[in-house]
């Protein structure tokens, strides 16, 4: 008989955990690339990706209610539309966001010991898949501990770069064409996927027919006004040049405000933000690879849950495994593209999902649909590539399976 995880987070501790994913994500590590590809069009760029993350919140929300359990998207395409799609999408979020997980790690590394990065990542990688070993309310009240850290770093960059009222006229000045305004938007997609945490836990929460629905917009709305305010202040000291081209934007802003005090401060929250990113992508990335398992698409091993602490602990550290060696080896930026590919696979496939619960739902997956779909294919060339080629190794690796029994479900 398959195990049950433990239900003990409640709206409060969801809302958390999304936005220790979302927070750490965004700022740090998706601001400069996309400004690159949008130039003075970031903000706009912003404004898109929130609404297609906005689509994809409700679809997630309502169909984490009606089926609270581990996985996410997973199980509801695997329930709405067959066992093919939910497959796909379970395959394209372990591999999207096992990627994430690696450059967040290395965003750890780099601003914490930039000569040992990879080091610095890999230690930091065993650390917190100990952490989520321990069992989930530990997860939860170290994520709680992050994301008080990190708001309060972005609200002192805020406040500090305000008074930059001259530069801002140079900040949306220049150049934006749609193509590239898409191309940041996916790029920016990347920052906004951390609700996706909060529905993968569905196994794990209070009342799931109550709280997620709660939880996942509030986390999407809070994380939406922090980017926009330290989008618009970094813009306003930087300009979108200046932005494009810095390694460490928030920093970059202190340094321009002439608040170069900030600057340690903004380093050590940078790390700690990455930290709870990477924390929350490991308890994600592990429910989907359980959820998998239960199934008979992955080792019949990662289905196991401690008899102590409730946790899919194999899985857990099958993926702290597999994490572990990707960051050892793996470039930040080159990962953002490629992650940004699956999740947004991930997600149109919970938008067609959503659509076949009812009339209700269908304009607002509708739209969703055909936002991921958009977005996906705006990113740089070579992450779509490489994202097709990892789908199709997936889809070879379903063929294969097919053959097997599948385990009962719950």
């Amino acid at each position: 008989m398959t195990q049950e995880l433990r239900r003990s987070l409640g709206v409060f501790d969801a809302v958390v955990i999304g936005l220790g994913s979302m927070v750490g994500a965004g700022i740090f590590a998706a601001l400069g690339p996309a400004a690159g590809a949008a130039g003075s069009g970031l903000l706009p760029a912003l404004g898109v990706a929130a609404v297609v993350a906005y689509c994809n919140a409700m679809a997630s929300a309502r169909l984490a209610a009606r089926y609270p359990a581990s996985g996410g998207t997973y199980v509801y395409g695997r329930e709405r539309l067959g066992s093919f799609w939910g497959y796909l999408a379970g395959w394209a979020f372990v591999v999207g966001k096992t990627a994430s997980c690696a450059a967040m790690a290395l965003t750890v590394g780099a601003y914490a010991w930039p000569e040992h990065a990879h080091a610095v990542a890999v230690g930091a990688v065993v650390a917190l898949t100990l952490v989520n070993y321990a069992g989930i309310e530990k997860s939860a009240l170290l994520t709680r501990v992050i994301v008080a850290v990190v708001l309060a770093v972005l609200a002192a960059v805020v406040a500090a770069s305000a008074g930059a009222g001259e530069a801002s006229r140079l900040a949306l000045g220049g150049d934006a064409t749609a193509g590239g305004v898409l191309q940041a938007a996916g790029l920016l997609f990347f920052a906004f996927a951390g609700y996706a945490r909060i529905a993968t836990l569905g196994e794990e929460v209070r009342d799931p027919a109550r709280t997620i629905p709660r939880a996942v917009p509030i986390a999407l709305g809070v994380a939406l006004a922090v980017y926009a305010a330290v989008a618009v202040c970094v813009l306003a000291v930087l300009g979108p040049g200046a932005l494009a081209a810095s390694g460490a934007p928030l920093a970059d802003a202190a340094r321009a405000a002439d608040a170069g005090w900030l600057v340690p401060v903004v380093t050590v929250g940078a790390a700690v933000a990455a930290l709870g990113s990477l924390l929350s992508l490991i308890l994600g990335v592990s429910r989907t690879a359980l959820a998998m398992a239960r199934d008979g698409y992955l080792p019949a091993l990662l289905a196991a849950v401690h008899p102590r602490s409730r946790v899919p602990h194999h899985a857990e550290l099958a993926v702290g495994a597999v994490v572990a060696l990707v960051a050892a080896t793996a470039d930040v930026r080159g990962a953002i593209g490629f992650s940004s590919f699956g999740v947004l696979v991930y997600y149109a496939i919970a938008n067609a999902s959503a659509w076949t619960l009812g009339s209700r739902e269908r304009p607002l997956a509708v739209l969703g649909l055909v936002g991921c779909g958009a977005l996906a294919f705006a990113l740089p060339p070579a992450s779509v590539l490489a994202g097709v080629g990892v789908l199709a190794v997936g889809l070879v690796a379903y063929a294969v399976s097919r053959g097997r029994p599948a385990r009962p479900r719950r």
